[in-house]
C-alpha cells in the first residue's frame, strides 16, 4: 500500500509572506492514477479553453457541476471530449505549470497519472489569492457542494472544498483512494494512494495522511517536521 500527501499555506510574517510547505508519505511515494481526482483537472481545462466560467454554454456548466458536486463520470467524458482528449488535458497542464501529470488516453480520464506535489499546484491555481485560473472562484463554489457522502478524505483536516478519486484496478482489484482540497485558513491538502484491498482502507489512511499533513504545515514554519501516519509508514516534511 502506498501514499503520499501534501500540505501548503501562505502565512503573513513581518512584511511579506513566507511559504510554508510540508509533505507526508505512506509507504512510499511518486506518481498515482487520479481516478475521479481528475475531474477538477478536467474543469479546469475547460475553463482555460473558454476563457473563464462566462464562456461556458449551458450544457457545459451542467457537466462540470456535475464531475465535481455528484461525481458523475458520464459528464466527465463529455468535458474530456470537450477539452480535446489527452492532448488538450496534456496542454491545460503546461499552461497551468504542472510537470509530473499525463492525462489518460483513449477515454480513460481516471487513468490520469500524477504525483501531490501536481495536485497542490493545480489546488494553489484555484484558491490562492494569486492563482491564474479564469473562472476560478466558480470551480471552487462547486468543490464546497460535493454531495456528502463524498465528502471524506480531506474533510478529516478540515477541508471544505474537496474532490475525491476512488477507484478497483481492473487488473489487481486494489482500491485506488485519493482527496484534495482546502481548509477555510487557506491551507491546500492532497492525499494520493493505491494498493488497498478495500475501499475503506485507503480512506482511513488518506484521513490520517491528511490529518498529519495540514497539522505539520500549521506547526513547522521553516524548520522540518516529522512524525507517524498510517500504517507503520513513515512521514516527512520540509519548508
Amino acid at each position: 500500500m502506498d501514499a503520499r500527501a501534501d500540505a501548503w499555506r501562505w502565512r503573513p510574517s513581518g512584511p511579506g509572506r513566507v511559504r510554508r510547505r510540508c509533505a507526508a508519505a505512506v509507504r512510499g511515494g511518486g506518481l498515482f492514477v487520479t481516478a475521479s481526482v481528475v475531474k477538477v483537472d478536467l474543469v479546469a481545462a475547460l475553463l482555460l479553453h473558454r476563457g473563464g466560467e462566462g464562456g461556458l454554454t449551458a450544457g457545459e456548466r451542467e457537466s462540470a457541476e456535475s464531475a465535481i458536486v455528484r461525481s458523475d463520470n458520464s459528464a466527465a467524458s463529455e468535458l474530456y471530449r470537450r477539452v480535446g482528449g489527452a492532448p488538450g488535458l496534456d496542454a491545460a497542464y503546461r499552461a497551468l505549470g504542472l510537470v509530473e501529470t499525463t492525462a489518460g488516453r483513449d477515454g480513460y480520464w481516471g487513468l490520469t497519472t500524477t504525483g501531490v506535489g501536481d495536485r497542490v499546484r493545480l489546488l494553489r491555481q484555484v484558491f490562492a489569492a494569486d492563482g491564474a485560473l479564469p473562472g476560478r472562484r466558480w470551480l471552487a463554489g462547486l468543490m464546497g457542494r460535493v454531495v456528502p457522502e463524498q465528502t471524506w478524505g480531506v474533510s478529516a483536516a478540515g477541508a471544505t472544498a474537496l474532490k475525491n478519486g476512488w477507484l478497483p484496478r481492473s487488473a489487481t482489484g486494489l482500491w485506488v483512494v485519493g482527496s484534495f482540497g482546502a481548509l477555510a485558513d487557506g491551507t491546500l491538502v492532497a492525499v494520493l494512494s493505491d494498493g488497498w484491498r478495500e475501499m475503506a482502507q485507503g480512506v482511513a489512511a488518506v484521513e490520517s495522511a491528511a490529518r498529519w499533513a495540514a497539522g505539520a504545515v500549521g506547526a513547522a514554519g521553516t524548520t522540518r517536521a516529522a512524525g507517524t501516519v498510517g500504517r507503520g509508514g513513515r512521514a516527512g516534511g520540509g519548508s
